[in-house]
């Protein structure tokens, strides 16, 4: 637990000090996100996760991309998780000003190994994912016929607790940070992607049934490398686990 720590806050500093520069370029938008996220146990250590995510600009109120993926986890042990799956993203702009006649699509990869440790009533989630990029290529008139392609790193540390919890019922927060680095010959000026800190509450109706309000604080930088985004997001999430017993 010690090593996770030291590793977090080494990659926090660097974040900040990579951050901490050419903030004369900065868009701040705010975004909501709403995601349905579905669980579906295959045995006690196979499991299938779905999510769907739209994701929209308020202010103007425009969209900014959907997210469809899926993914096989596997439960190696108490403290170890792996998993691999694919995502499609739609995305519509990344400026709320900007309405083109067309969405870029982007195909994804991912790989994750997760480590899992109690501390006190604590649970910490250590993740290390990489991921595999095709972004199909657009120029101002629509798309091309052509990919980028690029390896992107992320490490997030979370930290979930309970609340408050009867009869099925409860109420667990999430804390949690998270690096991204891109890596990929059209990404040498922006090999640091964007770090994303995220607080929630989830009420679970049922084990099988939750919802989690969150609030994500996403900076991240743009492709130019002297660009940034600095997003406000409000994140509504609906969990669902599907009962094996009742089918």
């Amino acid at each position: 637990m010690k090593g996770s720590f030291k590793l977090f806050f080494t990659l926090l500093f660097i974040t900040q000090l990579i951050t901490g520069q050419n903030k004369r370029n900065i868009d701040q938008q705010t975004l909501t996100w709403i995601r349905y996220y579905n669980i579906f146990p295959l045995s006690e250590k196979w499991a299938l996760h779905s999510e769907f995510d739209n994701r929209s600009f308020v202010n103007p109120v425009h969209e900014n991309l959907f997210v469809i993926r899926s993914q096989a986890r596997y439960r190696a042990n108490k403290m170890i998780e792996v998993g691999a799956g694919f995502a499609f993203f739609n995305v519509n702009t990344q400026n709320p000003y900007v309405d083109p006649d067309y969405s870029v699509p982007e195909y994804r990869g991912q790989q994750d190994v997760t480590l899992i440790n109690d501390f006190a009533k604590i649970t910490f989630h250590n993740r290390f994912q990489l991921e595999e990029r095709f972004i199909q290529k657009a120029d101002k008139t629509g798309l091309l016929d052509e990919f980028s392609y690029a390896f992107r790193f992320r490490y997030r540390l979370q930290s979930m607790f309970t609340l408050w919890e009867k009869e099925g019922r409860s109420i667990k927060g999430t804390i949690s940070d998270e690096v991204l680095f891109n890596f990929g010959k059209d990404n040498r000026k922006n090999t640091f992607d964007q770090n994303r800190f995220y607080v929630a509450l989830r009420y679970h109706f049922n084990p099988n049934l939750g919802v989690e309000l969150g609030y994500l604080k996403n900076f991240q930088r743009r492709a130019s490398g002297v660009d940034f985004y600095d997003r406000d997001i409000f994140r509504l999430t609906v969990y669902h686990r599907i009962n094996r017993k009742k089918l």
